[in-house]
């Protein structure tokens, strides 16, 4: 994804079992490779982890920018 991964996209080197195509390749951007994961971030389950990675993602997530016509 050469203009990165918006929130909420699903990445594409994703393969049908949820693994990472890239991982520890050189070309996997610092972005992941630099993600520590912890127990807390990691949870009980699969949907724990989704949930916490959508906060970060939306808590991440650029501020989309204004429109002309809504400054005065």
């Amino acid at each position: 994804m050469p203009d990165g991964k918006p929130a909420g996209v699903r990445c594409v080197q994703l393969d049908d079992d949820l693994r990472c195509r890239i991982f520890g390749r050189p070309e996997r951007p610092a972005c992941c490779s630099g993600l520590q994961p912890a127990a807390d971030m990691c949870g009980a389950s699969r949907d724990d982890a989704l949930a916490w990675l959508t906060r970060l993602e939306v808590a991440t997530r650029p501020a989309a920018p204004l429109r002309a016509d809504a400054v005065r």
